[in-house]
């Protein structure tokens, strides 16, 4: 359905020259910056898909589907054909958010246990797709720039017209909501 996860070095640093305009996403905040093409950024790290760079000072997030910018592969979201009757799929969204990494560890959000629901209402004529999730701990700096994230790759889902993410803290995350496959992952198993 996708192309896998982009890992470059988990630490690769090296110098860049953007080839086009890009949207990014300041660190910590999340708010939205637009880069300029030709521009120089320093690509710092790479886990799942999503690059994290300086420019001029400021730390920036780069979506994977949007490598091409950095000169790289983007990450290819798949989906089947969208739904005749305008729905969403639940396997859809399934689906991207597990394309989506915690931004310091290289495991999916859904094999970590940050997502504690996620579900489609109709408000009008609009699907809504609500998202309960957590963050490994409830003072990470990264938690702004984590629930951007989501809610970009969201919107991608055929579909889907707006994504609300409510950050929640109860229950309290643990390692114990990890996947078998995620402590493997991480040597934890």
């Amino acid at each position: 359905m996708s192309s896998p996860p982009i890992n470059v070095a988990a630490r690769e640093q090296r110098t860049v020259a953007l080839t086009r305009d890009v949207t990014a996403r300041r660190v910590p905040t999340g708010d939205p910056v637009t880069l300029p093409a030709f521009s120089f950024v320093n690509l710092r790290q790479s886990l799942g898909g999503t690059f994290t760079v300086t420019f001029q000072g400021n730390m920036m997030r780069i979506d994977g589907t949007d490598a091409d910018a950095l000169g790289m592969e983007p990450l290819q979201l798949e989906f089947e054909p969208p739904a005749a009757d305008g729905s969403v799929r639940q396997s859809d969204l399934d689906h991207v958010l597990d394309t989506v990494f915690d931004p310091e560890i290289p495991v999916s959000i859904l094999e970590l246990g940050l997502v504690y629901g996620c579900d489609v209402i109709r408000r009008g004529e609009q699907n809504v797709v609500q998202v309960r999730m957590t963050l490994t701990a409830p003072t990470c700096g990264m938690g702004p720039v984590l629930v951007a994230d989501v809610e970009y790759r969201l919107r991608l889902v055929p579909n889907v017209d707006l994504v609300e993410v409510e950050l929640v803290f109860d229950p309290p995350w643990s390692r114990d909501m990890m996947s078998d496959a995620a402590l493997i992952e991480l040597g934890l198993f």
